[in-house]
């Protein structure tokens, strides 16, 4: 898919579709840019990040959103890791706003919420473990992630749900490295809340360089 954009992506390095269910993950480079596409629409894309040269460092939604006084994501918007410092900067975004409290659906999740029944069913804790594991990490580093596409709204009294996205096919994102990066994708595989339009469909990761320096 041909993204339209009046930013300077520079030339691109890779392009991968993550199939309906599946993990994904990648190191990039400072200054590397990651677009995800949402490319049949209502797909929400789990997501992590950690500094690659220490793991320790990883992407915190409480410093996040404490710096930018909100409990969404969009144009602009820092993640940061649990000491502060910038991890990836998010420099485009064609849909308005991302989850950052819904967290990763996982088995137990799925059966507290759903009912036993759910409990055999693929998750993305068990989608980001076994990315983790690739890289020498485990459940201990499995981090409170950001849900990409994910529309959950939060009521003047602090109340939220997950409901009907706000997305729309071959809407994107664009988030540039700050630094040496790991990122994790879990393209969700949820079947019982409108998250994925109870239908999981495929995203796009498109790799590019960056503008020259």
């Amino acid at each position: 898919m041909s993204i339209s954009t009046d930013i300077n992506l520079g030339p691109e390095l890779d392009r991968e579709t993550v199939a309906a269910r599946a993990p994904w993950s990648r190191a990039l480079e400072a200054g590397q840019l990651l677009t995800i596409v949402d490319l049949d629409g209502n797909q929400a894309v789990d997501f992590l990040a950690y500094d690659w040269r220490d793991t320790a460092r990883a992407y915190s939604a409480q410093t996040t959103l404490q710096a930018q006084a909100s409990v969404f994501l969009t144009t602009g918007s820092v993640l940061r890791d649990n000491e502060g410092d910038p991890l990836l900067t998010v420099i485009r975004d064609e849909v308005g706003r991302h989850d950052t409290l819904g967290g990763a659906c996982s088995k137990e999740s799925n059966t507290l919420r759903y009912g036993h029944h759910t409990w055999g069913q693929h998750a993305c804790a068990e989608n980001f473990l076994r990315e983790l594991s690739r890289y020498g990490l485990s459940k201990r580093d499995h981090v409170p992630n950001i849900n990409w596409y994910m529309n959950v709204p939060v009521d003047p009294d602090g109340a939220l749900g997950i409901v009907d996205g706000i997305s729309a096919p071959g809407l994107a994102l664009t988030l540039r490295a700050e630094k040496d990066v790991l990122v994790v994708v879990s393209n969700c595989p949820q079947v019982n809340n409108p998250c994925n339009g109870f239908n999981p469909s495929r995203a796009e990761m498109i790799i590019n360089a960056g503008p020259a320096q």
